[in-house]
């Protein structure tokens, strides 16, 4: 994955922009009716992306100054920070999705070249700098697939979708709870990517939205071939 700021940058604008174009659409009902997340509506969803973006923000500023700040306060605020938002009208939902981009935006903005280079504390652990603008565009497209509302992982970039299923390809290859695979993107001339041991394996083929989007969990994998002929292994829960 690169970790060019300027191409992650404009990576992650770009899927801001497709999402705010989605949530200006949604009425009273859409944003009351529920996600594609159990039991969180549409307005969970905006505003989980509203307060995620704060949240970085947040570190790129611990990136720029030096100071120990967290992503969130807790866990715990977090979670209620949401619950409290998801029950706003439509245009309150927008406006603060809408100042939320735009505060990210100054963020990465302001931050001097030599403040990439360092690390930030996430509530993963450590992360290289650059990899904040790729979390930003990995929340926004993964949860515009969850507004249900039509964005669909075959509308994700291709580039995003390769990234997406290389990171969480090599998470579970270090997981003792993931099933041995063989994954065969059938984008072009992509490598395989493997899970445990190969020997034996069912080798999953399809293209590598689809087969990163039932690895997460957004998609059945119904578009999914296997072989030897069967039904496809259970991947464990995302993160």
């Amino acid at each position: 994955m690169t970790t060019d700021p300027l191409l992650l940058t404009g990576a992650a604008a770009d899927a801001a922009a497709r999402l705010l174009d989605t949530a200006a659409g949604l009425d009273a009902a859409a944003v009351a009716a529920p996600s594609l997340l159990p039991g969180w509506t549409r307005g969970h969803v905006l505003t989980h992306l509203a307060r995620n973006a704060d949240g970085f923000v947040n570190l790129l500023t611990a990136a720029r100054t030096g100071e120990d700040i967290p992503m969130y306060a807790s866990d715990a605020a977090r979670d209620a920070d949401i619950a409290a938002g998801a029950d706003r009208p439509p245009a309150a939902l927008l406006a603060d999705l809408r100042r939320s981009t735009d505060r990210f935006a100054e963020a990465v903005a302001v931050m001097p070249a030599q403040a990439w280079q360092g690390t930030v504390q996430t509530r993963r652990g450590p992360w290289p700098v650059p990899l904040v603008l790729w979390g930003r565009w990995r929340e926004l497209e993964v949860h515009h697939v969850d507004l249900g509302t039509g964005y669909r992982p075959a509308d994700w970039p291709a580039s995003f979708a390769q990234h997406l299923l290389h990171e969480v390809a090599g998470g579970l290859a270090a997981r003792p709870d993931a099933p041995a695979l063989v994954l065969r993107p059938a984008d072009g001339n992509r490598p395989e990517l493997v899970v445990g041991d190969p020997q034996d394996a069912p080798q999953v083929a399809g293209p590598a939205a689809e087969l990163v989007a039932w690895l997460i969990g957004r998609s059945s994998g119904d578009v999914l071939t296997v072989t030897p002929n069967g039904p496809l292994p259970t991947p464990p829960e995302w993160i």
